[in-house]
């Protein structure tokens, strides 16, 4: 049997919560590297005289991994109020107890945000 809208909803709300997460454990690893990285200076260790194109390599990479949380934000929204919407259509209790589960994790992920909390309060 194919699945609902509403399982199909849940199942995209889950993969992009777990993609946030990975984006902020993500960024938080890229500032730790900096944070060595100018700690050691640009002469320990760098017998090729490339840390500072590291440094430069690991802050672009950093501001693009910031780039890309402002989206997947809004696309969790998205998300978010698309599965609210499904939500009395549930076939079953289970399918609804479980959309209902990551909706709360959607929102208690996104309590701090600004914008989505603007979403929440409409």
């Amino acid at each position: 049997m194919a699945p609902s809208h509403v399982q199909i909803a849940t199942s995209a709300l889950q993969r992009l919560l777990k993609e946030e997460v990975s984006y902020f454990k993500e960024q938080e690893q890229q500032e730790a590297r900096i944070a060595k990285l100018e700690k050691e200076g640009p002469s320990a260790g760098d017998s090729d005289g490339n840390a500072e194109f590291l440094l430069k390599q690991e802050r672009k990479a950093l501001e693009e991994t910031k780039a890309v949380i402002p989206t997947l934000r809004e696309r969790i929204t998205s998300a978010r109020e698309k599965l609210e919407s499904l939500l009395d259509t549930a076939a079953t209790d289970e399918e609804r107890n479980t959309a209902v589960e990551v909706l709360k994790s959607a929102k208690e992920a996104q309590k701090d945000d600004p914008i989505a909390g603007q979403a929440q309060q409409k």
